[in-house]
């Protein structure tokens, strides 16, 4: 699945979006700014170009005060388009530039923050520091570099916040069918964190001081918010309503405990580690199947629109109680920060397309692909499989299973290697291309645990670290695990 399949479908995300899946013709047109920002973020190893272009591209689509435009066509943005030499023989109306603009009334709070990691994890691969000074235009008027651009987009999250401190859900956050009416975000304002930490590498590498300065204040007020406004008992709730209502909380009958929001407070390591362990622990027990993870349960059965069109989704499909792919790689990325290698290959196995396939007949899908999601529980129709291959849970896949299960993450300076796996494992063997160099990587288990490295050699010589080699280069790295 990681080698071919797996690493296949996040290509055709990256190159098409998801305009073109005849599940979604008609209904968009376009790029997803969430959804390429992180298609863009999985694979710059194996398409660096297509990357860098959607982030450009992303980058135009960013209004000066810092949000992105939710869908949108590239060549609209596009510099020095020249006028065409004439007129179509059918009139077709084409908007002036100023109305593809869309106001804050149509802006999802999520959208933009995702680039942030993106263009952090580009350059970490790529080692194109000078990408960072590169003048690109914003959507509606003037220009600013990409480090630029970066700063408007956590300035942005950082004014829209609420009564509570925590980041607004404006039309909706991640989940386009929760819109809390425009209330608070939990999730957002631990996406704001992750996404203010991966800005403030860049910064520390560039050394801005005013920067540096600036938004790790930032940070401590988004952590300490969190910490004082979200957590529930025993986990996260996923929200606060613009009428105050909190939900997401244990006493709930309905939506009772959310994946998203508890998955990125251990992943964005806002959370306090005990707070982290709980949460995750309450994940397992209450929304774990034999199929992937729900993304909420038990699921909404009564209209609300304090919460939002998902309480009007049908029961166990979508956004309601499904086992939504797309955020099941999160879940696993958060057990590998909590050292829990695994409990994140069970939830690995219990989504992987390869494992149901001797289900088919419940499953009714592809044995090699993703799908957006898995039938809920709470419908009658629990395990089958829907929306196959345009779905950002390929490249999410990939993303949590390289980078943090077997844990080979391009740094700025260094390639690191920080495996989380399961006990039983001996050993296994990558190969990795980074920066025009090959590294033949060996992770040995000796002492049979599931996180720490003990020791690391290159070329047979033992070191601290791996830095970037020569391009053109071949070398071989032993990691030994354990303490």
């Amino acid at each position: 699945m990681i080698n071919i399949w797996t690493l296949y479908q996040a290509e055709i995300n990256i190159m098409f979006s998801r305009f073109a899946s005849f599940i979604e013709v008609g209904g968009r047109t376009g790029l997803g700014y969430r959804d390429t920002a992180q298609d863009s973020m999985t694979v710059p190893h194996s398409n660096p170009e297509k990357c860098r272009q959607r982030i450009v591209e992303l980058l135009r689509g960013l209004v000066s005060e810092g949000y992105g435009l939710h869908l949108f066509q590239p060549e609209w943005f596009a510099p020095g388009e020249k006028p065409k030499p004439f007129k179509s023989p059918t009139v077709v109306p084409e908007p002036k530039r100023s109305d593809m603009i869309h106001g804050l009334e149509d802006t999802c709070s999520d959208d933009a923050l995702w680039l942030v990691a993106s263009i952090n994890t580009y350059i970490k691969e790529t080692g194109e520091f000078d990408f960072l000074d590169q003048v690109i235009t914003y959507a509606d008027r003037g220009e600013g570099t990409v480090y630029e651009h970066m700063k408007k987009i956590l300035d942005f999250s950082d004014k829209q916040t609420g009564p509570h401190g925590i980041c607004k859900g404006l039309r909706a956050d991640w989940n386009d069918c929760l819109n809390l009416g425009g209330g608070e975000s939990a999730m957002v304002s631990f996406l704001h964190y992750w996404a203010v930490q991966n800005f403030l590498e860049l910064a520390r590498y560039r050394e801005e001081k005013e920067d540096i300065e600036k938004y790790t204040a930032m940070a401590e007020r988004i952590k300490t918010a969190c910490d004082r406004e979200l957590w529930d008992r025993e986990w996260y709730i996923r929200g606060i309503t613009r009428n105050g209502r909190k939900i997401g909380r244990e006493a709930d009958k309905e939506g009772r405990i959310h994946l998203e929001s508890n998955a990125w407070a251990v992943l964005s390591q806002a959370a306090p580690a005990d707070k982290g362990k709980k949460a995750m622990d309450s994940i397992y027990k209450e929304l774990f199947t034999p199929y992937g993870i729900m993304l909420n349960g038990p699921a909404y059965r009564t209209p609300d629109d304090d919460i939002g069109f998902v309480t009007r989704v049908y029961p166990g499909l979508k956004e309601n109680a499904s086992i939504f792919s797309h955020p099941n790689p999160w879940a696993w990325a958060a057990e590998c920060v909590l050292g829990r290698g695994d409990r994140a290959m069970e939830f690995y196995n219990a989504l992987c397309p390869y494992y149901q396939n001797d289900k088919i007949e419940i499953r009714e899908s592809e044995p090699y692909s993703y799908c957006q999601f898995v039938v809920g529980k709470d419908h009658t129709a629990f395990g089958r499989s829907r929306h196959p291959f345009m779905t950002g849970t390929g490249g999410w896949a990939y993303y949590s299973a390289t980078r943090y299960m077997l844990g080979i993450r391009p740094g700025l300076k260094e390639l690191q290697i920080d495996p989380c796996i399961p006990e039983e494992w001996e050993e296994f063997c990558v190969k990795r291309d980074w920066r025009g160099a090959v590294y033949d990587i060996r992770v040995e288990n000796p002492r049979h645990v599931s996180k720490g490295v003990r020791e690391i050699y290159l070329d047979e010589k033992k070191v601290s670290c791996i830095p970037a080699q020569p391009e053109g280069s071949c070398h071989k790295v032993r990691v030994v695990m354990g303490w």
